[in-house]
């Protein structure tokens, strides 16, 4: 670890971190007390006194309902919050907590309310406190789930969410970097223990960074790594646009379907295996009413396609003394919603039919709505 990496943050550096920030309307800092979102607090209240005019700062702290701890943390950060000149709200996830997934349920639950709250307050922004250390862990979560490249390319700085852009200014800031900074400033900050509780998977990988940065694989690495993938994603969806336009020219002055996507087969077979994933994955996801498709799934079915396309070539072949049965659909599937079907030459995507439990369900609730049994 660099000494830049123990250092405190300079006002000329925390300028920097919120510098394209400063024409918002408004802002919303979620801070939950401990270090990271403390010194978030602590360092844009500065860079906002800085400014002769600038954004509305709003700090948020989210109480999950989870630990008894939360809710005097949170009259900690109001107190911060009221001695640094900013308002403050607490907002509480309330309802029943699931069993299993709670991080994932918590981190939603979060968002959601701190979306909410941006709107409310009028603002464009919601800043948290990521910082380099979040970057690594999230990279090395994905590796394990075997993520492509969009996964790995870990969080970007600024991230659209309900309405709402997520900005990370600390991202390449070193968590020890934030730590040294509040000291310097005197400010205490909480201790969440559920950070090193190792039934969660992603306390187990932070335990393990100390033996990946002696091996090399510090945080700064891990970062620029995930870095460079969102690089190299970022060139692989320019290309999935420009195969996305190279289709609708084969069309050949057919008439777009809004509710339904085709392309010709032979040409999306031309077309590299991972823009053919990413067609079918924006076409899945655009059409389907499932949710968003699993990438093994949409590997499973490009496979299936590829599959299908070369059967249908080789029944072309053969087929010198009948005549070819264009309209026979060679594969038909569902994935998340989204009805694929192979025929006539053409791969179609389109919403697949609702099941008949949704059916059913859907006619009692049009028949209570109109008054029968």
């Amino acid at each position: 670890m660099s000494d830049v990496d123990n250092s405190p943050i300079s006002a000329r550096a925390a300028k920097q971190l919120f510098a394209g920030l400063k024409s918002a309307p408004a802002l919303v800092l979620a801070v939950s007390g401990g270090p990271d979102s403390v010194a978030l607090m602590w360092l844009a209240a500065r860079w906002r006194r800085s400014l002769a005019r600038g954004p509305q700062l709003t700090v948020v702290t989210i109480d999950h309902g989870l630990r008894p701890e939360a809710a005097c943390e949170a009259r900690e950060v109001k107190r911060l919050a009221t001695e640094l000149g900013l308002t403050h709200r607490t907002l509480r996830w309330r309802g029943a907590k699931p069993s299993t997934g709670l991080p994932a349920a918590a981190r939603e639950a979060r968002y959601r309310l701190l979306a909410q709250a941006a709107r409310k307050a009028g603002a464009s922004h919601v800043l948290t406190a990521h910082t380099r250390d979040d970057q690594a862990e999230t990279l090395l979560m994905r590796m394990l789930r075997g993520s492509g490249l969009a996964g790995l390319s870990a969080m970007g700085r600024f991230t659209e969410r309900d309405g709402i852009v997520l900005a990370r200014p600390l991202l390449d800031v070193p968590k020890s970097q934030l730590i040294a900074t509040l000291r310097r400033a005197r400010i205490g900050f909480a201790d969440d223990p559920t950070n090193r509780d190792t039934a969660f998977t992603r306390s187990r990988l932070r335990a393990l960074l100390p033996q990946l940065a002696a091996e090399g694989g510090d945080s700064r690495s891990l970062a620029r790594l995930a870095a460079r993938l969102a690089r190299a994603n970022a060139a692989v969806e320019v290309l999935v646009d420009g195969a996305e336009r190279f289709l609708q020219l084969r069309t050949r002055g057919d008439a777009p379907q809004a509710a339904a996507r085709s392309f010709e087969a032979e040409a999306f077979a031309l077309l590299p295996e991972e823009v053919r994933l990413r067609l079918l994955l924006r076409a899945v996801n655009a059409l389907g009413h499932e949710g968003p498709a699993e990438l093994g799934k949409v590997e499973t079915l490009l496979a299936a396609l590829d599959q299908a396309v070369n059967q249908a070539k080789t029944q072309a072949v053969a087929a010198t003394s009948r005549a070819p049965a264009n309209g026979r659909a060679i594969l038909k599937q569902t994935l998340a919603g989204a009805l694929i079907s192979l025929a006539g030459g053409r791969i179609h995507i389109a919403p697949a039919p609702a099941r008949r439990s949704q059916r059913n369900m859907q006619a009692s609730v049009r028949r209570a709505a109109e008054g029968g049994s």
